[in-house]
């Protein structure tokens, strides 16, 4: 038996035990329900616990792991962002309009994860729609930050980090459009990956941006990362926009050191406006681990990248005013009731069912679609996108990964932002360019301010490149065992 408590192990520990049958499948998903009922009612990470056929799925897993049918997921306990389809459970976007939508089937990644023997132990909050960067704008709860529960966890996949950071599960999804898997891994001191966009299937993923949107793993380590991207990762026919590319064996590089790589440091990042001398303090660190261990660290710029917020904000609510027009109160989800005609049922709904932050979105995209208006915002932005993407393209022929901060700050408070959008926005201004290039990248672990709230350091790599970015992010995570510290929750 381990000496520490069940729900703290990592993929890689518990996955050993299990296949050693030193533990049970149904031992580590108890351990991880008393977890939850101790520690959700501080943090408001879940919307559904899967209590019941979570056990169902452990019994399998075990049964599995008797037969010799074990997998490295097999057996453990994994919380899933409330967007991504699953079979039979409620997935509701944070989000009134769905509500009371329980998914007809399950998306392409949740099947990988079935099929794998992994166990599902709810779906957990998020930004409405995945529409934010603080998980203030779900209808239901605010997540809280397990480090400070008076700061948010960051967004839109708050309470899949929650989850990983605060022991309620081993590991977890979240999508990322915009950073939304690695500002909040940064805000709450765990590993956050957005693959390459095509690498893990998007089908089942209720879209948000298609264009942008990429799932992704949430895991306590690197090593679980890598483990977790691999099971996920794969071409898949029923997404259009899924890569027919092999996918690597991540685990087999990560210990291979980074001597003789490049890293590219970004002088449009270090040198943005608002960036906080303590995280600049833990990046300048964290470069100075990489340098002394053997890569080259050299400056280069990536020219578009102050342009990134703008186009950003004009690509993402464009392609959310298209996908959000299905939700109309006809075919299914929220409906209003009250209108005396279809038109006043489609606008009430619609009003209704939809948040703030939602509303504000396809207000902003509707109006950069609409004639007279399309090629001075659309056009602009995707021609900006271009050029973003191929300034990335011309600095990985010099670098073999690009290292930045992942947020201007640590965790704000909750409702410090609330009432300012534009400066909620630019929370993300050193993620989004990831996202319109379309290159992965991870956030991982680096410090801590003065009050202890952590900081995370953010690298990227280019197309198909994860073995790499993982790599250089183990080599930091154990050279500063950084990860290792976890919050002190009062249970």
């Amino acid at each position: 038996m381990p000496d520490k408590p069940l729900y703290e192990l990592t993929i890689h520990e518990a996955g050993k035990l299990l296949a050693a049958k030193d533990i049970s499948a149904v031992a580590l998903m108890d351990s991880v329900l008393t977890r939850i009922d101790k520690v959700e009612p501080l943090v408001d990470a879940y919307i559904t616990i899967c209590r019941e056929s979570a056990l169902k799925q452990a019994e399998a897993a075990d049964r599995m792991i008797e037969k010799g049918n074990a997998g490295p997921l097999t057996g453990i306990p994994l919380a899933i962002k409330d967007l991504i389809c699953t079979k039979g459970h409620l997935t509701t976007c944070g989000s009134k309009m769905l509500a009371d939508f329980i998914a007809p089937y399950d998306a392409t990644v949740m099947e990988k994860l079935n099929a794998a023997g992994a166990v599902m132990t709810g779906k957990v909050n998020m930004d409405e729609f995945a529409m934010g960067s603080s998980t203030e704008n779900s209808a239901f709860k605010t997540t809280k930050n397990p480090w400070n529960t008076k700061h948010v966890p960051g967004g839109s996949s708050g309470g899949s980090v929650v989850a990983v950071a605060a022991d309620m599960c081993l590991g977890s999804l979240g999508s990322d459009t915009g950073g939304s898997i690695r500002q909040p891994a940064s805000h709450c001191g765990v590993v956050g990956l957005k693959p390459t966009y095509g690498r893990v299937s998007r089908y089942g993923l209720v879209a948000f941006a298609s264009s942008l949107d990429q799932i992704g793993p949430i895991t306590k380590d690197v090593t679980d990362a890598a483990i977790l991207l691999g099971g996920i990762s794969g071409y898949d026919p029923r997404d259009s926009t899924a890569a027919n590319i092999p996918v690597s064996d991540y685990l087999k590089g990560l210990s291979n050191g980074i001597k003789g790589m490049t890293i590219g440091i970004p002088r449009e990042y270090m040198e943005a406006e608002g960036i906080d001398s303590e995280v600049a303090g833990a990046i300048s660190n964290a470069i100075r681990v990489f340098r002394d261990a053997g890569a080259k660290c050299i400056d280069i710029s990536l020219p578009h990248a102050p342009h990134a917020v703008s186009a950003y904000y004009i690509i993402a609510p464009a392609e959310a005013s298209s996908n959000l027009a299905r939700y109309d109160g006809v075919k299914y989800g929220f409906r209003d009731t009250s209108g005396s005609d279809l038109v006043e049922m489609y606008t009430n709904t619609r009003h209704t069912g939809f948040g703030a932050e939602v509303k504000r979105r396809i207000l902003l995209g509707t109006h950069a679609l609409s004639s007279g208006y399309y090629d001075a915002f659309y056009k602009k932005a995707s021609q900006i996108r271009t050029l973003m993407r191929q300034d990335f393209i011309s600095a990985f022929e010099c670098c073999d990964v690009i290292l930045s901060p992942v947020s201007p700050t640590a965790a704000f408070k909750i409702g410090e932002k609330a009432d300012d959008p534009l400066q909620m926005y630019l929370s993300d201004i050193f993620t989004i360019s990831a996202n319109l290039a379309g290159i992965p990248g991870i956030s991982v672990p680096c410090g801590f301010t003065a009050t202890g709230l952590p900081i995370g350091l953010q690298l990227m790599g280019n197309y198909f490149e994860e073995a790499t970015i993982l790599n250089a992010a183990y080599f930091f995570e154990q050279t500063s065992r950084i990860h290792l510290k976890k919050p002190e929750l009062n249970v």
